[in-house]
C-alpha cells in the first residue's frame, strides 16, 4: 500500500461553480438512466452523489460504469451514500486505501454497518501498514481502530491510541482483559496521568498479571475490601503478589479496627 495514494483520501469532494459545463445533471422523474452512461464525467458523478434523494437503484447503475468505479473520489462518494445497496458498497470497501477506510468509519452518514466493514479491513490490514500512517490512524481514526492498534509493536503508536479522543474506556478493558496485551502497555496504562484514575481500569489492572506490582499496591489500597477479595479470586497476578495484597489489606484492616 503506497502511502501518498492512501493520504489523497483527505482531500474533500470539490463543488461545481454555478453554471459549470459539468454542473450536476438533472434526473428526469422516469428514465433516469439516460444520464448515467459512460460518458458521466467525474465531477458530474462527484456531484449527483451528493444528492441525497438518490434511488438505490440509480446508485446501483452508477457503480456499473465502469470507467466511473477506477476514480477514488467516485468509489468513496458512493460507498459513502447512506442509500447505496450493501451488494454495491461493501465488495468496494476492500478496494479502498487507508485514510479513505478511515474517513468511511468516521462519516456520520455512512450507515453502521459499512463503518464496521471499513473498521474491520483496517484492522486486517494494520500489519501491513507503514508506521506513520499507524501514527495518523492512532491519533485520528475511530475508537475501535484506536483500540486495535493499543497492541501496536511501537510503544510511540501505542501511547498515542491512548490519547485518541473516541478511545473509551471499555475499549481498554477489553486489551487489558487479554492474554496478549503488552507488557509495554500495561506498564504505560498503569502510570498514565488520566486513564489510570479510573476505577474500572484500576480494577482490570489488578487483574493483569504484567501490572507493576508497585502500582498494584497502590490500586489496591483504594478499594473497599471486600471488592478487592472479588477481584484477586479472579486475578492473573502472581499468587506472591496476590498473597502481598491480602495480607496489607489484613493489616490496614487490623490498625483500622484498633482505632
Amino acid at each position: 500500500m503506497k502511502s501518498h495514494d492512501g493520504t489523497g483520501a483527505k482531500e474533500g469532494l470539490e463543488r461545481q461553480e454555478p453554471g459549470s459545463e459539468n454542473a450536476s445533471p438533472a434526473l428526469p422523474a422516469a428514465g433516469a438512466e439516460a444520464q448515467l452512461d459512460a460518458s458521466l464525467t467525474e465531477d458530474a458523478a462527484l456531484s449527483l452523489l451528493k444528492r441525497a434523494d438518490l434511488a438505490p437503484d440509480v446508485l446501483e447503475r452508477l457503480s456499473k460504469i465502469g470507467d466511473l468505479l477506477k476514480l477514488r473520489k467516485v468509489k468513496l462518494a458512493l460507498i459513502e451514500h447512506p442509500k447505496t445497496p450493501r451488494h454495491v458498497s461493501l465488495p468496494l470497501i476492500r478496494q479502498l486505501y487507508t485514510f479513505d477506510l478511515m474517513q468511511v468509519a468516521l462519516t456520520p452518514v455512512v450507515p453502521a454497518d459499512v463503518k464496521h466493514a471499513a473498521e474491520e479491513t483496517l484492522c486486517n490490514r494494520l500489519d501491513t501498514i507503514a508506521s506513520g500512517e499507524r501514527m495518523t490512524l492512532a491519533h485520528r481514526g475511530s475508537g475501535r481502530i484506536a483500540e486495535a492498534l493499543l497492541s501496536d509493536a511501537e510503544s510511540r503508536v501505542m501511547q498515542a491510541a491512548l490519547h485518541n479522543a473516541r478511545l473509551t474506556e471499555s475499549s481498554i478493558v477489553r486489551v487489558l482483559s487479554r492474554a496478549d496485551a503488552t507488557a509495554a502497555f500495561v506498564d504505560v496504562l498503569a502510570h498514565h496521568s488520566a486513564w489510570s484514575l479510573r476505577r474500572e481500569i484500576r480494577v482490570a489492572l489488578l487483574r493483569n498479571e504484567k501490572t507493576p506490582m508497585a502500582r498494584a499496591v497502590e490500586f489496591a489500597r483504594r478499594l473497599p475490601p471486600g471488592m478487592l477479595r472479588e477481584i484477586l479470586h479472579t486475578s492473573r497476578l502472581p499468587g506472591n503478589v496476590k498473597e502481598y495484597l491480602l495480607a496489607d489489606m489484613a493489616k490496614r484492616d487490623s490498625g483500622t479496627s484498633r482505632l
